[in-house]
């Protein structure tokens, strides 16, 4: 049986929502392994004068903690 957790995580970016997306992933693989999916919650922009200047999601990243195929 594969066990996952999900947990929640928000990520900006100056140049698109693609953009946040990735760094939030690649900074979250920096201390959990096992990161097997994700899911954009939210999105919302920034602006200052009349133009978007962030880029916020919100994702619930899910990650694997157990899996039986490891245990023998």
């Amino acid at each position: 049986m594969t066990i996952a957790k999900n947990i929640e995580i928000s990520s900006t970016s100056k140049t698109s929502f693609e953009d946040a997306i990735q760094k939030g992933i690649a900074e979250v693989a920096k201390t959990i392994k096992n990161v097997q999916g994700a899911w954009v919650k939210e999105q919302k922009v920034g602006i200052t004068d009349g133009k978007i200047d962030k880029y916020h999601v919100i994702m619930i990243v899910s990650f694997v903690v157990t899996d039986d195929s490891d245990l023998g």
